[in-house]
Protein backbone atom coordinates (compact mmCIF):
# COMPACT_ATOMS: atom_id res chain seq x y z
CA UNK A 1 0.00 0.00 0.00
CA UNK A 2 2.44 2.19 -0.57
CA UNK A 3 0.55 4.82 -2.90
CA UNK A 4 -3.39 3.31 -2.74
CA UNK A 5 -5.48 5.95 -0.50
CA UNK A 6 -8.24 4.51 1.23
CA UNK A 7 -10.88 6.35 -0.88
CA UNK A 8 -9.51 4.84 -4.34
CA UNK A 9 -6.49 6.13 -6.94
CA UNK A 10 -9.25 7.36 -9.22
CA UNK A 11 -10.63 10.70 -7.13
CA UNK A 12 -6.49 10.97 -6.35
CA UNK A 13 -5.32 11.20 -9.82
CA UNK A 14 -8.55 13.03 -10.63
CA UNK A 15 -7.13 15.96 -7.91
CA UNK A 16 -3.55 15.67 -8.94
CA UNK A 17 -3.60 16.09 -12.64
CA UNK A 18 -6.69 18.86 -12.88
CA UNK A 19 -5.51 21.19 -15.35
CA UNK A 20 -2.30 19.15 -16.04
CA UNK A 21 -0.47 20.83 -13.21
CA UNK A 22 -1.78 20.47 -9.30
CA UNK A 23 -0.08 17.50 -7.76
CA UNK A 24 -0.65 16.84 -3.84
CA UNK A 25 0.58 18.57 -0.76
CA UNK A 26 1.13 17.13 2.52
CA UNK A 27 -2.58 17.97 3.87
CA UNK A 28 -3.73 15.76 0.60
CA UNK A 29 -0.64 13.01 2.06
CA UNK A 30 -3.22 12.83 5.23
CA UNK A 31 -6.52 12.23 3.36
CA UNK A 32 -4.47 9.48 1.01
CA UNK A 33 -2.57 7.76 3.82
CA UNK A 34 -3.89 8.88 6.66
CA UNK A 35 -5.55 5.14 7.49
CA UNK A 36 -2.13 3.72 6.81
CA UNK A 37 0.08 2.90 10.06
CA UNK A 38 3.62 3.11 10.59
CA UNK A 39 3.34 -0.97 10.91
CA UNK A 40 2.23 -1.06 7.68
CA UNK A 41 4.42 1.34 5.56
CA UNK A 42 7.45 2.60 6.95
CA UNK A 43 8.56 6.36 8.00
CA UNK A 44 9.26 8.10 5.05
CA UNK A 45 10.36 11.35 3.67
CA UNK A 46 7.38 12.83 4.08
CA UNK A 47 6.32 11.96 7.33
CA UNK A 48 9.57 13.66 8.22
CA UNK A 49 8.20 16.93 6.41
CA UNK A 50 4.83 16.75 8.47
CA UNK A 51 6.33 16.56 12.09
CA UNK A 52 8.86 19.23 11.13
CA UNK A 53 6.06 21.44 9.94
CA UNK A 54 4.40 20.51 13.82
CA UNK A 55 7.12 22.21 15.53
CA UNK A 56 5.70 25.59 14.40
CA UNK A 57 2.65 24.58 16.18
CA UNK A 58 2.62 26.90 19.93
CA UNK A 59 1.88 23.61 21.87
CA UNK A 60 3.40 25.63 25.59
CA UNK A 61 1.29 24.54 28.29
CA UNK A 62 -0.03 21.75 26.66
CA UNK A 63 2.99 18.87 25.84
CA UNK A 64 4.20 18.31 29.10
CA UNK A 65 8.48 19.41 29.75
CA UNK A 66 11.23 17.33 30.18
CA UNK A 67 11.22 18.31 33.98
CA UNK A 68 7.25 16.48 33.93
CA UNK A 69 8.31 13.52 32.90
CA UNK A 70 5.51 12.97 31.37
CA UNK A 71 3.52 12.56 27.94
CA UNK A 72 0.83 13.52 24.94
CA UNK A 73 -0.70 12.12 22.09
CA UNK A 74 -1.17 13.72 19.26
CA UNK A 75 -4.66 13.52 19.34
CA UNK A 76 -4.74 15.09 23.20
CA UNK A 77 -2.79 17.41 22.17
CA UNK A 78 -4.38 18.99 19.53
CA UNK A 79 -7.85 18.86 21.50
CA UNK A 80 -6.36 21.01 24.19
CA UNK A 81 -4.72 23.55 21.75
CA UNK A 82 -8.32 24.03 20.01
CA UNK A 83 -9.55 24.35 23.51
CA UNK A 84 -7.24 27.49 24.03
CA UNK A 85 -7.58 28.81 20.57
CA UNK A 86 -10.23 29.14 17.93
CA UNK A 87 -10.02 28.69 14.17
CA UNK A 88 -11.20 32.38 13.95
CA UNK A 89 -8.37 33.68 15.96
CA UNK A 90 -5.80 31.47 14.23
CA UNK A 91 -6.75 32.32 10.90
CA UNK A 92 -5.85 36.47 11.55
CA UNK A 93 -1.97 35.01 11.51
CA UNK A 94 -0.98 35.76 7.99
CA UNK A 95 2.86 34.54 8.66
CA UNK A 96 4.30 31.77 7.02
CA UNK A 97 3.37 29.42 9.66
CA UNK A 98 -0.23 30.01 9.79
CA UNK A 99 -1.21 26.88 8.64
CA UNK A 100 0.31 24.39 10.93
CA UNK A 101 -2.10 24.63 13.47
CA UNK A 102 -4.36 22.99 11.15
CA UNK A 103 -2.39 20.62 9.73
CA UNK A 104 -1.90 19.23 13.75
CA UNK A 105 -5.54 19.11 13.80
CA UNK A 106 -5.54 16.96 10.41
CA UNK A 107 -2.51 14.49 11.40
CA UNK A 108 -4.26 14.20 14.82
CA UNK A 109 -7.04 12.79 13.42
CA UNK A 110 -5.82 10.35 11.48
CA UNK A 111 -5.10 6.95 12.40
CA UNK A 112 -1.28 7.22 11.26
CA UNK A 113 -0.29 10.33 13.38
CA UNK A 114 -3.06 10.38 16.06
CA UNK A 115 -1.42 8.26 18.85
CA UNK A 116 1.94 9.53 18.27
CA UNK A 117 3.50 10.20 22.01
CA UNK A 118 4.98 13.72 22.18
CA UNK A 119 7.27 15.05 25.26
CA UNK A 120 9.96 16.83 26.18
CA UNK A 121 8.35 20.36 25.46
CA UNK A 122 11.32 23.77 25.14
CA UNK A 123 10.27 26.88 24.20
CA UNK A 124 12.17 29.82 24.55
CA UNK A 125 13.00 33.00 22.71
CA UNK A 126 15.18 36.03 23.94
CA UNK A 127 15.87 39.28 21.72
CA UNK A 128 18.62 39.89 24.38
CA UNK A 129 20.48 37.09 23.01
CA UNK A 130 18.92 37.25 19.67
CA UNK A 131 18.32 33.84 20.28
CA UNK A 132 14.84 31.77 19.06
CA UNK A 133 14.97 27.76 20.00
CA UNK A 134 12.20 25.12 20.07
CA UNK A 135 12.28 21.24 20.50
CA UNK A 136 10.12 18.32 21.78
CA UNK A 137 10.49 13.95 21.03
CA UNK A 138 7.54 12.29 18.80
CA UNK A 139 7.68 9.19 19.86
CA UNK A 140 6.72 7.09 16.50
CA UNK A 141 7.13 3.46 17.76
CA UNK A 142 9.12 1.51 20.67
CA UNK A 143 11.96 1.54 17.89
CA UNK A 144 11.88 5.01 16.51
CA UNK A 145 11.51 8.53 18.25
CA UNK A 146 11.88 11.42 15.94
CA UNK A 147 13.74 14.81 18.14
CA UNK A 148 12.40 17.91 15.93
CA UNK A 149 13.74 21.01 16.50
CA UNK A 150 11.82 24.28 15.64
CA UNK A 151 12.50 26.53 12.65
CA UNK A 152 12.54 30.18 12.20
CA UNK A 153 9.29 31.61 12.60
CA UNK A 154 8.06 34.52 11.56
CA UNK A 155 9.91 37.08 14.07
CA UNK A 156 13.05 38.70 12.64
CA UNK A 157 14.79 37.80 15.79
CA UNK A 158 14.23 34.50 14.06
CA UNK A 159 15.58 35.31 11.26
CA UNK A 160 18.65 37.56 12.23
CA UNK A 161 19.70 34.39 14.26
CA UNK A 162 19.86 32.78 10.95
CA UNK A 163 21.98 35.39 9.34
CA UNK A 164 24.24 35.28 12.28
CA UNK A 165 25.46 32.02 11.20
CA UNK A 166 27.39 33.94 8.77
CA UNK A 167 29.95 34.98 11.09
CA UNK A 168 28.68 33.36 14.68
CA UNK A 169 29.37 29.26 14.85
CA UNK A 170 27.99 28.89 17.23
CA UNK A 171 24.99 30.83 17.49
CA UNK A 172 22.77 30.14 21.26
CA UNK A 173 20.31 28.17 19.18
CA UNK A 174 23.26 25.54 18.35
CA UNK A 175 24.28 25.62 21.67
CA UNK A 176 21.00 24.80 23.55
CA UNK A 177 20.24 22.25 20.44
CA UNK A 178 23.36 20.32 21.53
CA UNK A 179 22.20 20.65 25.25
CA UNK A 180 18.95 19.63 24.70
CA UNK A 181 19.66 16.41 22.73
CA UNK A 182 22.41 15.19 25.48
CA UNK A 183 19.69 15.95 28.55
CA UNK A 184 17.06 14.02 26.67
CA UNK A 185 18.07 11.63 24.47
CA UNK A 186 20.93 9.99 26.97
CA UNK A 187 19.07 7.17 28.03
CA UNK A 188 16.35 6.93 25.47
CA UNK A 189 15.30 3.64 24.06
CA UNK A 190 15.42 2.68 20.45
CA UNK A 191 16.55 4.30 17.87
CA UNK A 192 16.60 8.09 16.64
CA UNK A 193 15.59 10.73 13.33
CA UNK A 194 16.52 13.87 14.36
CA UNK A 195 15.18 16.38 11.88
CA UNK A 196 13.39 20.17 11.51
CA UNK A 197 12.56 22.65 9.06
CA UNK A 198 14.48 25.68 8.17
CA UNK A 199 16.73 26.77 11.07
CA UNK A 200 15.47 23.55 12.43
CA UNK A 201 17.14 21.66 10.03
CA UNK A 202 20.25 23.03 10.76
CA UNK A 203 19.74 22.79 14.48
CA UNK A 204 19.41 18.66 13.68
CA UNK A 205 22.58 18.41 11.53
CA UNK A 206 24.55 20.71 14.31
CA UNK A 207 22.88 18.45 17.68
CA UNK A 208 24.22 14.91 15.85
CA UNK A 209 27.44 16.39 14.91
CA UNK A 210 27.95 17.62 18.35
CA UNK A 211 26.12 15.65 20.59
CA UNK A 212 27.74 12.86 22.93
CA UNK A 213 28.67 9.13 21.71
CA UNK A 214 26.23 7.72 23.87
CA UNK A 215 23.46 9.75 21.68
CA UNK A 216 25.31 9.53 18.27
CA UNK A 217 25.47 5.93 18.54
CA UNK A 218 21.40 5.93 18.47
CA UNK A 219 21.05 8.26 15.24
CA UNK A 220 19.11 6.67 12.27
CA UNK A 221 19.19 9.74 9.68
CA UNK A 222 18.87 13.22 10.28
CA UNK A 223 16.35 15.41 8.34
CA UNK A 224 17.04 18.98 7.19
CA UNK A 225 14.19 20.15 5.51
CA UNK A 226 15.93 23.14 3.59
CA UNK A 227 17.93 24.66 6.46
CA UNK A 228 21.06 26.35 6.34
CA UNK A 229 24.22 25.33 6.21
CA UNK A 230 27.83 26.10 8.37
CA UNK A 231 31.23 27.76 7.86
CA UNK A 232 33.59 25.83 5.83
CA UNK A 233 35.28 24.64 9.39
CA UNK A 234 32.26 22.77 10.11
CA UNK A 235 31.96 21.21 7.12
CA UNK A 236 35.33 19.83 7.18
CA UNK A 237 35.44 18.57 10.48
CA UNK A 238 35.83 14.96 11.41
CA UNK A 239 32.64 14.77 13.20
CA UNK A 240 30.63 16.81 10.19
CA UNK A 241 32.31 14.23 7.65
CA UNK A 242 31.66 10.94 10.01
CA UNK A 243 27.89 12.29 9.78
CA UNK A 244 27.61 12.87 6.30
CA UNK A 245 25.83 9.52 5.18
CA UNK A 246 22.97 10.21 8.04
CA UNK A 247 22.08 13.44 6.63
CA UNK A 248 19.18 13.59 4.26
CA UNK A 249 18.83 16.98 3.16
CA UNK A 250 15.55 18.53 1.21
CA UNK A 251 15.46 21.86 -0.72
CA UNK A 252 13.02 23.18 -2.98
CA UNK A 253 13.63 24.17 -6.48
CA UNK A 254 13.78 27.64 -5.78
CA UNK A 255 15.76 26.75 -2.33
CA UNK A 256 17.16 30.48 -0.55
CA UNK A 257 17.58 29.85 2.82
CA UNK A 258 18.61 26.31 2.23
CA UNK A 259 21.82 26.98 0.16
CA UNK A 260 22.86 30.32 2.70
CA UNK A 261 26.69 28.96 3.92
CA UNK A 262 28.39 25.61 2.99
CA UNK A 263 27.19 22.58 2.58
CA UNK A 264 29.01 19.11 1.35
CA UNK A 265 25.76 16.52 1.71
CA UNK A 266 23.80 15.63 -1.23
CA UNK A 267 20.56 17.21 -1.11
CA UNK A 268 17.12 16.17 -2.38
CA UNK A 269 15.52 19.02 -4.80
CA UNK A 270 11.53 19.16 -4.56
CA UNK A 271 8.90 20.86 -6.54
CA UNK A 272 6.76 23.47 -5.28
CA UNK A 273 3.41 24.77 -5.72
CA UNK A 274 4.71 28.51 -4.60
CA UNK A 275 7.23 30.68 -6.49
CA UNK A 276 10.40 32.54 -5.04
CA UNK A 277 11.40 32.53 -1.44
CA UNK A 278 7.82 31.24 -0.56
CA UNK A 279 8.74 27.82 -1.78
CA UNK A 280 10.70 27.72 1.72
CA UNK A 281 7.47 26.91 2.94
CA UNK A 282 6.97 23.56 3.03
CA UNK A 283 3.43 23.51 2.68
CA UNK A 284 3.66 24.22 -0.70
CA UNK A 285 6.24 20.90 -1.47
CA UNK A 286 4.71 18.45 -3.82
CA UNK A 287 3.32 14.79 -2.86
CA UNK A 288 2.80 12.14 -5.16
CA UNK A 289 2.00 9.14 -3.02
CA UNK A 290 4.59 8.39 0.12
CA UNK A 291 7.30 10.51 -1.94
CA UNK A 292 8.10 14.40 -2.76
CA UNK A 293 8.13 14.94 -6.35
CA UNK A 294 12.06 15.81 -7.29
CA UNK A 295 12.82 17.96 -9.51
CA UNK A 296 16.04 17.93 -11.35
CA UNK A 297 18.12 20.84 -10.43
CA UNK A 298 17.63 24.28 -8.58
CA UNK A 299 16.11 27.34 -10.79
CA UNK A 300 18.12 29.39 -12.43
CA UNK A 301 17.24 32.43 -9.54
CA UNK A 302 17.68 30.22 -7.18
CA UNK A 303 21.84 29.53 -8.54
CA UNK A 304 21.92 33.22 -9.43
CA UNK A 305 20.90 34.71 -5.79
CA UNK A 306 23.32 31.81 -4.15
CA UNK A 307 26.05 32.22 -6.20
CA UNK A 308 25.75 36.04 -5.46
CA UNK A 309 25.63 35.51 -1.51
CA UNK A 310 28.44 32.86 -1.70
CA UNK A 311 30.51 34.98 -3.57
CA UNK A 312 30.70 37.99 -1.22
CA UNK A 313 30.39 35.83 1.80
CA UNK A 314 33.51 34.29 0.89
CA UNK A 315 35.11 37.53 -0.29
CA UNK A 316 34.60 39.06 2.71
CA UNK A 317 35.89 38.86 6.44
CA UNK A 318 33.74 38.32 9.72
CA UNK A 319 33.13 41.36 10.79
CA UNK A 320 31.97 42.87 6.92
CA UNK A 321 29.88 39.84 7.61
CA UNK A 322 28.50 41.17 10.80
CA UNK A 323 28.26 44.58 9.57
CA UNK A 324 26.20 43.50 6.66
CA UNK A 325 23.53 41.22 8.85
CA UNK A 326 23.18 44.40 11.15
CA UNK A 327 22.54 46.87 8.91
CA UNK A 328 20.10 44.82 7.04
CA UNK A 329 17.97 43.92 10.36
CA UNK A 330 18.30 47.59 10.99
CA UNK A 331 16.97 48.49 7.87
CA UNK A 332 13.98 45.88 8.68
CA UNK A 333 13.39 47.23 12.29
CA UNK A 334 14.30 50.86 11.39
CA UNK A 335 10.61 50.41 9.09
CA UNK A 336 8.58 49.57 12.13
CA UNK A 337 8.52 45.75 11.56
CA UNK A 338 8.23 43.15 14.17
CA UNK A 339 7.77 40.21 12.41
CA UNK A 340 8.75 39.24 8.35
CA UNK A 341 5.21 39.33 7.42
CA UNK A 342 5.42 42.82 8.58
CA UNK A 343 7.81 43.62 6.08
CA UNK A 344 6.91 45.85 2.86
CA UNK A 345 8.00 47.85 -0.15
CA UNK A 346 6.29 51.00 1.51
CA UNK A 347 7.34 50.38 4.31
CA UNK A 348 10.77 50.37 3.70
CA UNK A 349 10.30 53.53 1.34
CA UNK A 350 9.00 55.57 3.35
CA UNK A 351 10.92 55.84 6.12
CA UNK A 352 13.85 58.28 6.63
CA UNK A 353 16.10 56.16 9.27
CA UNK A 354 16.07 53.28 6.36
CA UNK A 355 17.01 55.54 3.40
CA UNK A 356 20.10 57.02 5.73
CA UNK A 357 20.90 53.88 6.84
CA UNK A 358 20.76 52.48 3.56
CA UNK A 359 22.99 54.98 1.52
CA UNK A 360 25.80 55.21 4.30
CA UNK A 361 26.63 51.43 2.77
CA UNK A 362 29.41 50.03 0.31
CA UNK A 363 28.16 49.85 -3.58
CA UNK A 364 28.68 45.74 -2.76
CA UNK A 365 26.44 45.99 0.23
CA UNK A 366 23.44 48.27 -1.43
CA UNK A 367 23.50 45.94 -4.17
CA UNK A 368 23.14 42.81 -2.14
CA UNK A 369 21.07 44.32 0.46
CA UNK A 370 18.66 45.40 -2.61
CA UNK A 371 18.57 42.31 -4.25
CA UNK A 372 17.30 41.11 -0.60
CA UNK A 373 14.61 43.57 -0.13
CA UNK A 374 13.41 42.98 -3.24
CA UNK A 375 13.34 39.54 -3.08
CA UNK A 376 11.20 39.88 0.63
CA UNK A 377 9.08 42.67 -0.27
CA UNK A 378 8.06 41.10 -3.82
CA UNK A 379 7.25 37.50 -2.25
CA UNK A 380 6.15 38.08 1.23
CA UNK A 381 3.57 40.77 -0.63
CA UNK A 382 2.59 38.13 -3.42
CA UNK A 383 1.83 35.74 -0.20
CA UNK A 384 0.26 37.89 1.54
CA UNK A 385 -2.52 38.91 -1.78
CA UNK A 386 -3.04 35.28 -2.57
CA UNK A 387 -4.12 34.55 0.80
Amino acid sequence: RDVAPSRGLGDVYKRQFAGGVYMGNIMDYLDWRGDITFEQSPFNEVDNVILAQLAYVNFRDIIPSPEEKRSITLKEASQMFFDMYTENELKQDKSFISEAPFLMKKAASSKRFGNLILSNYVDTVDETLEKQFGAFHIRISPKHTYVVFRGTDDTLVGWKEDFNMSFIMPVPSQEAAVEYINSTCQYIRGRLYIGGHSKGGNLAIYSAVKCSERVRKKIDCVYNNDGPGFDVNMIKSAKYQAMLPLIKSIVPENSIVGMLLEHDEDYIIVKSSQSGLMQHDAMSWQVLGAFLVKAKKLSAQSRRLNKALSSWINSVDNERREEFVETLFGLLYASGAKNLSDVSADRLRSTREVIRQYAGLDKDSRTLIKNMLLSLTDKISKARFEK
